[in-house]
């Protein structure tokens, strides 16, 4: 495998890194972090050089490029001290642009081409997350109409959000067969009207979180929420393997920005080592503090390897469900311990909110969490290497 970057991909990073120099300065982003305030002038600057349409098809105004190149721009938003849940649409549009109907398509991209998120997704629920089977929304039909139900949780930017992609089972389902994942489908659900008024039966209460302050997130309720058969999405009962469409790019993306985010940490920390004088001489003369960067320099190199031998076996055609799980658990990991490495070698300035480190680490622990969390990714990752070694 050879990872050396083409001469487009080196021109793409270079005039990304342009842009966040004009855009996304530190000051800019500690701003936006203690306000909880979307960093519109950022992701405008995105939208507007065509970062945020990287990876979608032409035909929606979007410019098509390999996962490689997707995975290589995301960690690099990130290395430059950017948090990647601003620059979310190449995952997410693929459920649209894979199985909306014309009308929902030119409704989400209206939304992208305005600099907002196309739609935030409806699919973790308070008692259904790693379970995905407990999924307990529900939708029927009434007198013509379809009618939702139920709530979902931890919901990204679902506050300036004017669609959601939700996934809910037919309420007649047979309450034996609940696991029955066939049963699921995907309905497009206004969330708001063009006044930013809720949907009648909508209501959105914003979660407080320790980190991801740029991006809000939500619980969400339904309560017969009035839908038309025109808004179902794709097929019905397809709905689950819908969602999973691009659930592996999905995860090494996250991948991804652990490995820019943990560049990040690690340059300033290292950097810092060179100057702070203590005993009169810079600490990284110190042995401690040069475990310390090797450690994370280690670690960082094997993030690496993970994040972009997966993307060429997905570009490949290749299968990746052990990669994925196994890159995410261990990148999800390490990025963390990384980051909380490079504040210990920044000592007190790296636990104020004046270092950015103090804001890396506090994003970067939802990463064993989100995406699949640590234990679920052994799991898969432990069934799957033992079928194998099975006779």
């Amino acid at each position: 495998m050879d990872f050396s970057l083409t001469d487009e991909q080196q021109l793409l990073l270079e005039s990304l890194d342009e842009l966040m120099e004009r855009s996304c300065s530190e000051q800019y982003m500690k701003e936006c972090d203690a306000n909880h305030e979307w960093p519109h002038e950022f992701t405008d600057a995105l939208l507007e050089n065509g970062f945020q349409m990287l990876g979608v098809d032409e035909e929606f105004g979007g410019t098509p490029v390999d996962v490689t190149t997707l995975m290589l721009v995301a960690e690099r938003v990130c290395k430059n001290g950017a948090p990647i849940y601003v620059y979310g649409n190449l995952c997410a549009l693929k459920d649209m642009t894979e199985y909306g109907t014309p009308e929902q398509q030119e409704q989400c991209f209206a939304e992208v081409m305005a600099g907002r998120p196309g739609f935030v997704l409806g699919f973790t629920e308070p008692g259904a997350g790693s379970d995905s089977s407990a999924l307990a929304s529900t939708y029927q039909r009434r007198d013509g109409k379809v009618y939702l139900n139920g709530s979902k949780s931890f919901m990204t930017n679902a506050v300036n959000c004017k669609y959601m992609l939700c996934v809910a089972r037919d309420a007649d389902d047979d309450p034996e067969d609940r696991a029955n994942r066939s049963r699921f489908s995907m309905w497009w659900v206004p969330l708001r009207d063009d006044e930013g008024n809720l949907t009648p039966g909508i209501s959105i209460e914003p979660l407080e979180k320790i980190g991801w302050n740029m991006g809000n997130t939500c619980e969400l309720h339904m309560q017969d929420v009035e839908l038309e058969e025109k808004d179902l999405v794709g097929v019905e009962g397809n709905g689950f393997m819908q969602a999973m469409v691009n659930f592996e790019v999905e995860r090494l993306l996250a991948c991804a920005q652990s490995l820019g985010a943990a560049e990040c940490a690690f340059e300033d920390a290292t950097r810092y080592a060179t100057q702070r004088i203590q005993f009169g001489k810079p600490i990284g003369r110190n042995q401690l503090i040069q475990e310390h960067i090797t450690d994370m320099y280690m670690k960082i190199e094997n993030m690496r390897n993970w994040v972009y031998k997966t993307a060429w076996k997905i570009d490949n055609g290749e299968s990746v469900q052990i990669d994925s799980a196994v890159a995410k658990l261990y990148c999800g990991r390490a990025a963390f311990e990384v980051c909380d490495t490079a504040l210990q070698v920044m000592g007190g300035i790296g636990y104020t909110k004046d270092c950015r480190i103090s804001r890396l680490w506090r994003d970067q622990r939802v990463y064993r969490i989100g995406a699949g969390t640590d234990e679920i990714m052994i799991h898969i990752a432990g069934r799957a290497i033992q079928k194998q070694y099975q006779e």
